[in-house]
């Protein structure tokens, strides 16, 4: 379990796109900006911030390394995401 991660920002979006949310999160002392909750095909999903590459492919430059982190941050959002 990862200590202290809550959402600090989140603004809806009041269109028909995919993009539903963007959400910043704070992890203890540090903020992560940029993650999006999405409409996928098996329901909302949550977007990691990305970067663009010299290469011109799209990078995410935050991720989760486990499976348990990628839950735990999955829920927190989607609950605040949900709660609003």
């Amino acid at each position: 379990m990862i200590s202290e991660l809550k959402v600090v920002r989140l603004h809806r979006l009041d269109n028909n796109s995919k993009t539903k949310a963007f959400a910043d999160i704070a992890i203890g002392d540090y903020i992560v900006k940029g993650l999006t909750v999405r409409e996928g095909k098996e329901g909302l999903f949550l977007g990691m911030p990305q970067d663009k590459g010299k290469d011109g492919k799209w990078y995410n430059s935050f991720y989760p390394v486990t499976p348990e982190a990628k839950d735990e941050l999955l829920g927190v959002v989607l609950t605040a995401y949900q709660s609003e």
